[in-house]
């Protein structure tokens, strides 16, 4: 779609000014209670460092008998097993119950589960924590996406939805300096007081969720339309029901949703039922295994070992690295969200995957090298490498894994198609977390090579099947799956638009489900 006019932004082919939020009542106090809800991704974040972080304190290793091997890649990946056993339930408790409570009863298992870890007093004990916590993060990871999605302004739907995965490096950071702090302290309080402070962003959200309005497009499947058209009121346009950009969601929504209930239905069979949904399918598979597969796993959760290949030993300079690392990557991360619209998602997709295979190829020929002579400059350059595939990553990776996961599709599959989604991020990440240190041993730098081989793979992947989707608002997006003549968006946008434009009579003032049911041919596209 063609860039906005300076100064507005588009919906239903039409052009409205910009709102700038920082200095509109509703968006400021909207925004500031959606942070709350970003934060999830932060718990996430927080425990690849801490995982790090735990590995490079001499307390936890005493303590726990120096893990190793298979032992050390259960203890990484049961978190993954916990958010696999989740997934089943996810869609359902954010479908049913709402967005709001999947975000609750999820941080309520994730604050057992670090009471569970905090206590520990055997390896079994921190590891079956772990998996409450996967199973508690799976949870609210389910439904924060959809309920920012579903309620942010459409002018800003691309940064925002963009930041909430930027929000794993916020909690990374915390964690990585936090165990290096602790590195200091004498006895097992060292990972103790880590552990506890995971806690910390479930219990921000338990405490602001309920100042975070349910998703006005839950409200409308559930037969909530008023409440929804206050709701949307509320939240972009001061408590006015008559503004125009309001009206134009709530009738945008009711249409799309009624379309979607009558014709579509909401079973999983639906994530494979039409051309356009198998695309975005496949997609969404990409997302989910091209996000934890692409060589990010070694330093996320392996670093320690990647840094003791090259020689550092020293547990606090390991620690001073993870933690400037993480740095870096946070401000890259965000950066980052405020671009997708200026120059596009597909193309932040191949120049970050580029950028990465470039950088991994430099870091497994400087890795050899250093393997073969000992020579402390490739082994510099080796952490030089690190940090700048990680600005790679950061372009795309991070941020839009969830916000174009969770824009692509429409309403009635949106939870299920970000379960999928997740699915292929556990999968990925067992197996990573599992088989990365098992293959490290015994491969050394040479199991870099691999991932230099995917990457080459995921560059091609991503050059033939992702789809552009800037400038376009939520409820069209569908177009450029299902064509100009789809049931939602595109043409029925349009004609909503130029019928509003004509007649603002509130929300009554066309049932373009009912206009045009009778006229429109369910075919598959």
């Amino acid at each position: 779609m063609d860039r906005p006019t300076k100064g507005t932004f588009r919906m239903a082919g039409r052009e409205f000014p910009t709102v700038t939020w920082y200095t509109d009542p509703s968006l400021r106090r909207t925004y500031l209670c959606l942070m709350c809800v970003v934060i999830t991704s932060a718990t996430n974040g927080y425990d690849g460092s801490m995982v790090n972080g735990l590995q490079s304190l001499v307390p936890w290793q005493t303590y726990f008998n120096h893990p190793k091997g298979s032992e050390l890649g259960l203890f990484t990946c049961i978190m993954s097993i916990g958010s696999l056993c989740a997934l089943p339930v996810t869609p359902y408790i954010a479908d049913i119950l709402g967005r709001r409570w999947g975000i609750i009863i999820g941080c309520l298992i994730m604050v057992f589960g670090v009471i569970l870890q905090s206590i520990s007093i055997n390896f079994k004990m921190f590891i079956a924590a772990r998996f409450f916590l996967g199973f508690g993060i799976a949870i609210a990871h389910g439904a924060s996406p959809l309920l920012i999605t579903e309620l942010v302004h459409p002018q800003h739907r691309a940064t925002f939805t963009t930041i909430y995965n930027t929000t794993w490096y916020l909690g990374s950071i915390i964690a990585a300096w936090l165990t290096f702090g602790t590195n200091h302290v004498a006895g097992n309080w060292s990972w103790r007081i880590p552990s506890i402070v995971q806690a910390a962003p479930s219990l921000l959200q338990l405490t602001f969720v309920w100042f975070v309005p349910e998703s006005p497009r839950w409200m409308v499947a559930h037969g909530q339309v008023e409440k929804a058209h206050q709701t949307l009121a509320n939240v972009h346009a001061n408590g006015n029901l008559d503004d125009e950009v309001v009206l134009l969601e709530i009738q945008e929504i009711r249409d799309t949703i009624k379309l979607e209930q009558e014709y579509e239905g909401n079973g999983w069979a639906q994530l494979w039922s039409t051309r356009g949904n198998r695309r975005r399918l496949m997609i969404l598979l990409a997302l989910g295994l091209f996000s934890q597969w692409s060589g990010n796993g070694l330093a996320s959760y392996y670093l320690n070992l990647v840094l003791k290949s090259i020689g550092i030993l020293n547990p606090n300079t390991q620690l001073v690295i993870n933690g400037c690392l993480q740095i870096l990557n946070f401000i890259v991360a965000v950066a980052q969200c405020f671009v997708v619209d200026l120059f596009g998602r597909r193309t932040l997709f191949l120049v970050s995957t580029s950028g990465m295979l470039c950088a991994f190829i430099i870091w497994t020929a400087c890795a050899g090298t250093f393997a073969k002579t000992a020579d402390a400059a490739a082994g510099h350059t080796v952490i030089a490498m690190i940090f700048i595939y990680y600005v790679f990553y950061n372009m795309a990776w991070s941020g839009m894994l969830v916000g174009y996961g969770a824009e692509i599709l429409p309403y009635h599959i949106r939870a299920k198609g970000l379960t999928v989604m997740f699915l292929m991020v556990d999968i990925a990440l067992f197996f990573n977390q599992y088989v990365n240190p098992i293959a490290l041993n015994h491969l050394a730098w040479k199991y870099y090579i691999v991932y230099c081989a995917w990457l080459a793979a995921e560059l091609i992947v991503i050059y033939f099947l992702f789809v552009e989707t800037r400038y376009t608002p939520l409820e069209e997006i569908a177009k450029h799956f299902d064509g100009e003549d789809a049931l939602l968006g595109g043409a029925v946008a349009t004609e909503k638009g130029q019928v509003l434009a004509a007649e603002m009579g509130g929300l009554d003032t066309v049932d373009l489900g009912e206009k045009r049911g009778a006229d429109i041919d369910h075919r598959e596209l």
